[in-house]
């Protein structure tokens, strides 16, 4: 099996590492290709000509800068189907879900094309007599990206396009459980004219991602995944004075108020528990219902039951399988779990099976009820597609358990009643609030603001804050004399 290429000091090459990572298709677990375990030497490399190449782009004039990106984003958008189909035979998503991951990173390459305004400085003139005051954005150097199994699309183009627009340099270290996407998405880029070196990619595990961070000449970290993986880069790159974003995970609630529309409700909860097979962090994995929309279970059961995964091309399927075998092993294990904690599975979707694909990693749509905040399908990311509810009597008490939880990445809101929904927006600690929006992922001129154990950093991903995130601010103070008055000086200093 084809061992898959590193793109390093200008080009695709073969690692010279002697270990690699088998990188299956989750549907039918053939074996793709193999990720190297790229060696310390290749590291090194590869941020030494990311050095190289970050002293000629950052003087490289921002608008020339947004026209290399005006051409990724057209070319990104005439092979968004090709790229879909390889990110579907690596993850398992069906066609419609790896389309979408595909869309939303090329939303964030087009808002990377506003660089020059989004890189614009503040200027106060006559801050004092003859001196005036403003401030400069400029880029902090080579940043590095470690990026998730489950959007291996996306996520990257949250990183990459932002930090080279900014006039950075970056090297990618993509999961080794689906790298084929990003080294695509890096071909393209060096298709529209981008110097060699400015976008760089290395594949490996654990080792790989510390011996990035811990480089002397390493900037900035951006991370997405687990919370213990989260923690361990937040601090290994925070002890050495690194910029660190940490994207981590995730527990996020939907609350059903008596007076939502309650179609929309039950098809809001379904298709965000087990969209993209629950293996997001922004999916509802947690539904309150409010009062008499306990009533709703049932319906609810219905609406679930009548879904099921399938492979990447059955137009029929409503997600994929899970990444990998230990994945679904994992999702399983806490089926049972909430089981033997008493909680009631109304719907389980242990045994589920696709046909002409007994190997793959099916999970069927579960529903747990009865479920108390002190199991662990409760307090646990799951990443599965199980959806567990819980009861309260008040939007009151809805708010206080949510409240409760120690992440904060993602909520919503269903209901009718303005009222009701800005008291919840005002009370709720989490970051980002969906009303009648049951995934509220914010559009690339926005951030992605998760809270609490779902974040660690200053500066959240794209948007704005990722623009500040990338650079760093050099405050400039300045004061001009004219001839005349350098001359009546230099008259003053001779005479006395």
């Amino acid at each position: 099996m084809a061992q898959l290429q590193n793109y390093i000091d200008g080009e695709f090459r073969p690692s010279v590492a002697t270990e690699s990572i088998p990188v299956t298709n989750p549907a039918n677990q053939v074996v793709l290709t193999e990720a190297p375990l790229t060696t310390s030497h290749e590291i090194d490399r590869a941020v030494t000509a990311a050095q190289v190449a970050f002293e000629a782009w950052r003087s490289v004039p921002a608008p020339e800068r947004a026209r290399c990106l005006m051409r990724y984003q057209m070319l990104l958008k005439e092979k968004q189907d090709e790229i879909a189909e390889i990110l579907s035979l690596e993850t398992g998503k069906i066609f419609a879900d790896a389309q979408g991951d595909v869309w939303r990173g090329i939303e964030v390459v087009e808002q990377a094309c506003n660089i020059p305004s989004l890189m614009m400085g503040e200027t106060v003139e006559n801050v004092a007599r003859g001196i005036d005051t403003y401030s400069i954005i400029q880029p902090l150097g080579v940043c590095v990206g470690i990026t998730p199994f489950n959007f291996p699309a996306m996520i990257p183009l949250w990183m990459f396009p932002l930090a080279v627009a900014a006039g950075n340099t970056f090297i990618l270290k993509p999961s080794e459980q689906d790298p084929l996407t990003p080294n695509k998405l890096v071909e393209f880029f060096y298709e529209c004219g981008f110097p060699k070196d400015v976008l760089q990619v290395v594949h490996g595990g654990k080792d790989q991602v510390d011996a990035l961070i811990t480089h002397d000449n390493v900037k900035a970290v951006s991370f997405v995944g687990s919370v213990p993986v989260g923690q361990h880069v937040y601090r290994l790159g925070t002890d050495r004075l690194k910029r660190v974003q940490c994207l981590a995970g995730a527990k996020n609630h939907l609350v059903v108020m008596p007076d939502a529309a309650k179609e929309q409700a039950i098809n809001a909860l379904v298709s965000s528990s087990v969209g993209a097979a629950g293996q997001r962090c922004m999916a509802v994995s947690v539904a309150v219902l409010v009062g008499e929309a306990q009533e709703w279970l049932t319906d609810l059961k219905d609406a679930m039951a009548a879904v099921s995964p399938g492979v990447w091309d059955d137009e029929g399927a409503a997600y994929g399988p899970q990444i990998s075998v230990a994945a679904r092993e994992r999702v399983l294990g806490y089926i049972e779990q909430g089981k033997a904690e008493g909680a009631n599975c109304l719907l389980d979707g242990s045994s589920c099976q696709v046909e002409g694909m007994p190997d793959g990693n099916w999970v069927g749509p579960t529903l747990f009820a009865d479920v108390t905040t002190d199991m662990s399908i409760y307090q646990d990311e799951i990443f599965g597609p199980v959806l567990v509810t819980v009861s309260a009597d008040t939007l009151d008490e809805a708010i206080e358990i949510i409240n409760r939880n120690s992440f904060g990445n993602g909520v919503s809101l269903f209901t009718s009643s303005g009222g009701a929904a800005r008291k919840f927006q005002s009370e709720i600690q989490v970051g980002q609030v969906g009303i009648n929006v049951p995934i509220p992922v914010p559009l690339p001129f926005f951030s992605f603001t998760g809270w609490k154990n779902s974040f660690f950093g200053d500066h959240h991903a794209y948007g704005k804050q990722a623009v500040r995130f990338y650079t760093e601010t050099k405050t400039v103070t300045a004061r001009w004399y004219d001839d005349d008055a350098i001359a009546d000086t230099n008259m003053t200093i001779r005479l006395n």
